[in-house]
């Protein structure tokens, strides 16, 4: 179901779950307060809260809109939906605060030919555990998707990794043109794989 106020398209789902009126009330409003107060050019919000065993998990995705591609992930579980979709929306308010001024940027420059690498992003099957270990090892594809390795600062990459709630991103050094990698590391610490 779409929600929203002027501008921003908000849609709500619910996994598992009969999203209710009073939450629908709390989502947008929120939504529409944190998001349009950090990203005003933001053009579409999805917010799908689902039910797992007994807790409740808010995913929000947010799409700028520009053109230049930025979209913001944040989520976060917990026993109850309100609370979940609180949550979430405070990492994401929080990740939206602290890039700011670096969005605008963003939303200022245009993608030229030659600062990226057409890609393709595939996603693979996870490998199950009572499977032959003489079997093939080719993997399983489950998905694949057109994608851009763009050119960057390595300040940049984190933060496409951090708002996209990525674990690691691959980018072209705006410095040496090389490829390099962000990603985090268990102890929460950031490691910066270059060439």
């Amino acid at each position: 179901m779409q929600w929203g106020g002027i501008g921003m398209q908000i849609l709500i789902s619910g996994k598992h779950l009969d999203v209710g009126e009073s939450l629908r009330q709390h989502i947008t409003f929120s939504v529409e307060h944190n998001v349009i107060k950090f990203f005003e050019y933001a053009i579409k919000s999805h917010v799908t809260i689902s039910k797992q065993n007994h807790l409740f998990k808010t995913d929000i995705i947010v799409n700028e809109g520009t053109g230049t591609g930025t979209i913001v992930k944040s989520n976060a579980q917990g026993f109850d939906p309100y609370k979940s979709f609180d949550e979430a929306m405070a990492k994401l308010a929080k990740q939206l605060r602290r890039y700011k001024s670096k969005i605008r940027n963003h939303h200022r420059r245009k993608i030229e030919p030659g600062t990226y690498l057409d890609s393709v992003k595939y996603v693979i099957e996870t490998r199950k555990d009572d499977v032959d270990e003489a079997a093939d090892e080719t993997p399983i594809i489950i998905a694949e998707k057109p994608f851009q390795i763009e050119r960057m600062s390595v300040s940049d990459a984190v933060m496409h990794m951090d708002i996209m709630d990525l674990p690691a991103y691959m980018f072209i050094n705006g410095q040496t043109g090389a490829t390099n990698v962000v990603y985090y590391r268990k102890d929460g610490n950031i490691s910066w794989i270059r060439r």
